[in-house]
C-alpha cells in the first residue's frame, strides 16, 4: 500500500510546505495554505528510469524529424457565434483545449451552452455538468430556445467516469462545466485544490490531444479577476478566454488572454437578454446611442480599436471649480495617469489653466480602454468643458497627443474614419502626417492637425 503523507499547498501559487504557515512564502498571500494529502515518493523518477524499473520511460513516444513530420493543411471549425468565431482566429482546431474563465453570474454556462448547441448540429458534443443538474440544463436550454439532438448530457463530477464516458461517447467536441468541481479518483485533496485542478487539467488535455478532441473548460475567477487554481493550468491549454461585465453589467466583453491558434488582441462582445447573449455587431449603437443630438460643452466622439474591430466611443469630460485645496482629479474607462499627462499638455501648449478646477473625463457606457488614439478626443473634451465650447456633433476625432502637444499617428486610420463615415459624421480631425497618404472616404471631410492648438483652432476656434 502507498505511503501517504501530509502536506500544505497554496491555493494561489501551489507552492507547498511541510507545516503550516499564515503567508505563502511564494506568493505572500496570507491564508491560502490548505492540508492536503499527497502519496510519498522516496524514489526520484529518473532513479526508476536507470533501474529500468515501474515507470520506464524507454516506451515513450518515437522520435522524429522535423522534416518527416507531415505538414496537413489546418482544419478550422466555425462555432457559428460570429463573435466567438472572432476570438478563435476563425474557428476551433481539431484536439484544442479552451479555457473560458469569469466571475459567478456571468454567463459563462449559457454561452457555452449555445456554443455547444451550434456544434451539435454537425457533430456529437458532450456537456459535462458538474455544478448543475440535467435537469437544470435542460431547463436553460429550453428558455435559450436550444434544440440539438446531438448534444449529449452528462452529470459527473469524477474525472473516471468522464474519461469513460468520452471513450464510449467518441464526441467531437467536450464541455466541462466546470473544471473546479472535477476530482481525480487517485487524490485525496477536495475538488477544487490546486493539486485537483492541475492533475484534472493535465489528465483532459492528454485525452483531446490524443483523440484529437476539442475541450472546452469552464473556470471560476478570484475576487481580485485572476483564475482561480493554478497558474500551471493557464499554461497547458491552447487558448484562455475571460468573460467579464463592463460597468453596470450593461456588457458582456470576450477577450482573449492567450491563443496560440489565433490573435489575443481581439474582443467579443454579447449582450445578455431573456433569450440569452446576443451579439453585439454594431457596438456603435451602443456607445453612441444619439449620433444626431445637440452638440454640448464636453462631448467628445473618437475612435477606438480592439484587435480588428473599430469601437466609436463618446469621451465626456466636466471641469468645475473645486472647493478642497488640491483639485481632483478622476478618469473612468481611462488611464489616470494619461489623463493626467494630457492635462499637463494642454496647460503648456494651449493655455489651459486646471489648478483651481475639478477634471473628471469618462467614457461612456462603461467601456475601458487603453487605446492612445482617443487622447485628442479627451483632450478636446476637456478643453469644451472648461472653456463652454462644443465640438460639433458631425465630427469625430483620431489622435495620440505627445508630450510635446504634437497630434501623432495611429494605426489603422482608414479603417477607423470607414466606421466613422458608416456612422454618419461628417467631419474628422486627424493626425497631419497621417491625412496625407488617406484615400477620400465617400461622406467624410478629413482634416489634417499638427497639434493641440490646430487641432482646438479647427473644432470651436480655441486658440
Amino acid at each position: 500500500m502507498a505511503r501517504l503523507k501530509t502536506v500544505y499547498r497554496c491555493q494561489q501559487c501551489g507552492h507547498s510546505a511541510a507545516k503550516p504557515m499564515g503567508q505563502c512564502p511564494g506568493c505572500a498571500e496570507w491564508n491560502t495554505m490548505v492540508e492536503e494529502v499527497v502519496e510519498a515518493r522516496p524514489e526520484s523518477l529518473m532513479a526508476t528510469v536507470s533501474a529500468g524499473g515501474r515507470g520506464s520511460l524507454t516506451a515513450s513516444s518515437a522520435v522524429v524529424a522535423l522534416k518527416d513530420v507531415g505538414q496537413d493543411a489546418e482544419k478550422r471549425t466555425a462555432v457559428g457565434i460570429g463573435e466567438f468565431d472572432r476570438l478563435l482566429g476563425g474557428g476551433l482546431v481539431p484536439g484544442q483545449v479552451v479555457l473560458l474563465a469569469g466571475p459567478p453570474g456571468i454567463g459563462k454556462s449559457t454561452l457555452m451552452l449555445q456554443a455547444a448547441a451550434k456544434l451539435a448540429q454537425k457533430e456529437n458534443v458532450l456537456y459535462c455538468s458538474g455544478e448543475e443538474s440535467l435537469r437544470q440544463v435542460s431547463g436553460r436550454a429550453k428558455r435559450l430556445g436550444l434544440t440539438a439532438e446531438k448534444l449529449l448530457l452528462v452529470c459527473e463530477t469524477d474525472l473516471s467516469k468522464i474519461l469513460g464516458t468520452m471513450e464510449k461517447v467518441q464526441p467531437w467536441a467536450v464541455v466541462l462545466d466546470s473544471v473546479q468541481t472535477v476530482s481525480h479518483p487517485q487524490l485525496a485533496s477536495s475538488p477544487g485544490s490546486v493539486g485537483q485542478v492541475r492533475e484534472c487539467a493535465a489528465e483532459l488535455v492528454r485525452a483531446a490531444k490524443a483523440r484529437d478532441t476539442i475541450v472546452f473548460l469552464l473556470g471560476h475567477v478570484t475576487k481580485d479577476g485572476s483564475l482561480a487554481g493554478p497558474k500551471v493550468l493557464e499554461h497547458i491549454v491552447d487558448t484562455v478566454l475571460y468573460f467579464d461585465a463592463e460597468q453596470h453589467d450593461f456588457l458582456r466583453v470576450l477577450r482573449a488572454q492567450k491563443n496560440r491558434f489565433g490573435p489575443t488582441d481581439e474582443v467579443g462582445l454579447f449582450e445578455m437578454t431573456e433569450g440569452g447573449l446576443r451579439e453585439v455587431t454594431d457596438a456603435a449603437s451602443f456607445f453612441l446611442a444619439e449620433l444626431g443630438r445637440q452638440a454640448q460643452p464636453g462631448r467628445a466622439v473618437g475612435v477606438a480599436l480592439e484587435g480588428s474591430r473599430p469601437i466609436l466611443v463618446e469621451t465626456q469630460a466636466l471641469v468645475t471649480p473645486t472647493r478642497y485645496p488640491l483639485p481632483r482629479r478622476m478618469a473612468t474607462g481611462l488611464d489616470l495617469n494619461r489623463v493626467l499627462v494630457l492635462l499637463a499638455s494642454m496647460e503648456r501648449h494651449i493655455g489651459l489653466h486646471l489648478e483651481d478646477r475639478d477634471a473628471f473625463v469618462s467614457l461612456a457606457g462603461g467601456l475601458r480602454l487603453k487605446d492612445p488614439a482617443l487622447d485628442l478626443a479627451a483632450c478636446l473634451a476637456v478643453a469644451g468643458s472648461a472653456r463652454d465650447k462644443a465640438v460639433p456633433s458631425d465630427m469625430v476625432l483620431v489622435g495620440e497627443v505627445g508630450l510635446l502637444g504634437e497630434v501623432g499617428r495611429v494605426p489603422q486610420l482608414e479603417l477607423r474614419l470607414k466606421e466613422a463615415a458608416k456612422a454618419g459624421f461628417k467631419r474628422a480631425l486627424v493626425p497631419a502626417r497621417g491625412a496625407k497618404d488617406l484615400p477620400k472616404i465617400l461622406g467624410l471631410t478629413v482634416v489634417g492637425v499638427a497639434d493641440l492648438r490646430a487641432a482646438s483652432s479647427s473644432a470651436f476656434g480655441i486658440s
